[in-house]
């Protein structure tokens, strides 16, 4: 047999038999079918195969002879060569036209005989290797698919350029491990970022309609049953008005009622959790790390339920709480009383972090930046304060109203805070550089704010729900969604990762839908909201281990990823004075011992014990007069004043 090569396609001739008869060609070519192929997808490709009859038909004349010719295609994915070949073996079994020749133009009909001597030959011509069929399918575009660099840069998050040098030679490979690691993580982003939805969706009105005049009703009939069960209204007259607050995971709603009504629900499948009356007034209610603890801020202190509704702490050192905002990150429930009080408490041990006196009345206009974690107060006098638990005084003062500010937000990047007073105005504020981007006159007020996660601004005023879309981002002139209640408003709140605001009203709750308002893609790491009982545990722990300190909270969103270099020169000198000290003289003669105990190592070995006894005892003393300065100074400042008008000096922070 004659075998042509090529890195497409292969033809082979079957050898010739005796005479009288003719050999029948076939050609075999291979196809890539997807023109390209990158790690972790299956090479699959096309094999076709040709069988030529050679005997042309007499009847027709020299120029119109022509050759029988039928193809037959083999889809295979990753078949071994043997495998390829037994696929086309029974294919040219089934065609008859190759196994006969009593008729003209065709291959004569085989007898016993010859069909015996001829598959004695073919066993004895198989181990030839010119009957073999050697397919070796090539891949046209070897190794990855490229990524596309936008998306790369969407995804990168450090630049791994820096780590290529090391200080020490030591250092050199776990530095190229990193960013061999670093790099990898990003292009894997990048591959899957086509798995995600590119927008969240939004409603799109035609030529010369608004869809401010779109109705709850009008969105419930135009989406899919599972999105219209997620509007619904839960009619609770009794213990009204009522606050809110959805989970993390945007998978369960806690509900609390001026009049002591707290209750916990897994709002998609409407299955109640707890549900309880503490008999005391409640100011304002929230979730905390997870979703099996949640606090109530009641009329003399805070409490910790579990979702269970049983009590487990009392926290009398947050009393008369008006607001209530948990730190995630830092583990850190914030309380604004109504004696003008800021205080911390750290939930994972339980102990009151710090607690400020703000120098205001009551602060019952509270929310926090998502970004650093900073808490935004709004006053009576159309102020706006920004705290942290590290400074006693405001890190930031702004005059945003001339009246008294009613509600305060912050968007999730933490670049945007809008703010609505009683001067009838709402104002949105670039928080980089304390700037008013936009400022609208609205009807009243705006009782509450809430950012989305897409940006959607919502706006509370008495009965009526105004939602706003990209406001901080353009001029709008008309509201993107009006909604109307038949009771005054007591809270607002999206739901992440849902299209959905939750209203908190004093007729009890209703859930509406804003489509486009949540985020499409979900990190599982961060918030799932499908998660099972074993990752919640295991989401915990690594959340603790995770813990932000709450010195770490500033303006500066990128402090967390920066360096303390004061601190840690400070720290590296003065443990450098420890490892450094001067050594003594020491005049120490060993014993003389027996039995090869007093070889020149074995003494030298004694003399260096001694001289580190020594040097360790030093270190203890100087530790331990630096503690007894510490205590001294510590009581010096609790001891009372030296002099009567003391008591008016300022502590120095």
């Amino acid at each position: 047999m004659d075998k042509s090569k090529s890195k497409k396609s292969k033809t082979f001739k079957s050898k010739p038999k005796a005479s009288g008869k003719k050999s029948v060609q076939y050609e075999t070519s291979a196809e890539d079918k997807f023109g390209s192929s990158h790690k972790g997808r299956r090479h699959r490709f096309s094999i076709s195969h040709k069988y030529v009859n050679p005997f042309p038909d007499n009847n027709k004349t020299s120029t119109d002879k022509d050759q029988m010719v039928q193809e037959f295609t083999i889809n295979v994915g990753q078949l071994s060569e043997s495998k390829v070949k037994h696929h086309v073996n029974n294919w040219s079994k089934r065609k008859k036209w190759l196994h006969s020749d009593d008729k003209p133009g065709k291959i004569g009909s085989k007898t016993k005989n010859t069909r015996k001597q001829n598959s004695t030959e073919w066993r004895k011509d198989k181990k030839n290797k010119e009957y073999q069929i050697s397919r070796k399918l090539e891949d046209p575009f070897p190794g990855d698919a490229p990524v596309d660099p936008k998306k790369l840069e969407k995804y990168r998050r450090t630049d791994t350029d820096e780590l290529t040098e090391a200080r020490m030679l030591s250092g050199k490979p776990e530095m190229r491990l990193t960013k061999a690691k670093t790099d990898y993580a990003v292009e894997l982003s990048a591959r899957s970022d086509f798995l995600l939805p590119d927008n969240s969706g939004g409603i799109e009105a035609d030529e010369g309609e608004d869809t401010a005049d779109l109705k709850q009703y009008d969105i419930i009939n135009a989406v899919d049953i599972t999105s219209a069960s997620k509007s619904f209204d839960l009619k609770l007259p009794l213990f009204g008005p009522y606050h809110m607050n959805y989970s993390r995971n945007g998978r369960y709603l806690l509900l609390g009622g001026a009049k002591g009504h707290v209750a916990a629900i897994d709002w998609q499948t409407k299955k109640l959790m707890c549900e309880m009356n503490v008999m005391e007034r409640t100011h304002d209610v929230k979730w905390l790390h997870i979703e099996t603890m949640f606090a109530v801020a009641q009329k003399e202190w805070t409490y910790i339920y579990d979702n269970q509704g049983i009590e487990l702490h009392c926290l009398k050192a947050l009393n008369k709480p008006l607001q209530l905002e948990f730190l995630p990150y830092h583990f850190l429930l914030a309380t604004g009383s109504s004696e003008g009080f800021l205080s911390y408490l750290d939930v994972s041990v339980g102990k009151l972090v710090t607690s400020t006196r703000t120098g205001y009345n009551r602060l019952d206009v509270m929310c926090q930046n998502p970004s650093n974690a900073v808490i935004h107060f709004g006053h009576a006098g159309g102020t706006v304060t920004l705290w942290s638990p590290n400074v006693k005084k405001p890190l930031a003062k702004l005059l945003c109203h001339h009246m008294g500010v009613t509600s305060v937000a912050v968007d999730n990047s933490g670049n945007y805070m809008a703010t609505s007073g009683m001067d009838r105005q709402l104002m949105l504020w670039d928080l980089r550089n304390y700037k008013c981007l936009h400022k609208y006159r609205i009807q009243s007020g705006a009782g509450h704010l809430s950012f989305s996660q897409s940006g959607h601004l919502a706006a509370s005023m008495g009965s009526v729900v105004q939602v706003y879309s990209d406001a901080y981002r353009q001029k709008i002139k008309s509201p993107y969604l009006i909604h109307r209640l038949d009771s005054c408003i007591s809270g607002l709140q999206y739901c992440n990762y849902e299209d959905v605001l939750g209203v908190g009203h004093s007729n009890g709750f209703s859930s509406l839908l804003i489509p486009g308002a949540g985020e499409a893609n979900f990190d599982g790491f961060e918030a799932n909201p499908y998660q099972t009982k074993k990752q919640r545990r295991q989401a915990e722990v690594k959340m603790l281990l995770e813990k932000v300190q709450p010195e770490m909270i500033t303006l500066d969103n990128t402090a967390l990823s920066k360096v303390d270099t004061v601190t840690m020169g400070r720290d590296i000198e003065e443990r450098n004075k420890l490892r450094y000290l001067e050594e003594k003289k020491i005049s120490y003669t060993p014993k003389y011992r027996m039995k090869g105990k007093s070889s020149g190592l074995k003494r030298e070995n004694r003399k260096q014990g001694v001289k580190n006894r020594v040097i360790k005892d030093d270190i203890k003393e100087i530790l331990k007069e630096k503690r007894r300065e510490k205590r001294e100074k510590t009581l010096q400042n609790q001891r009372g004043p030296k002099h009567v008008l003391d008591r008016f000096k300022r502590n120095k922070e």
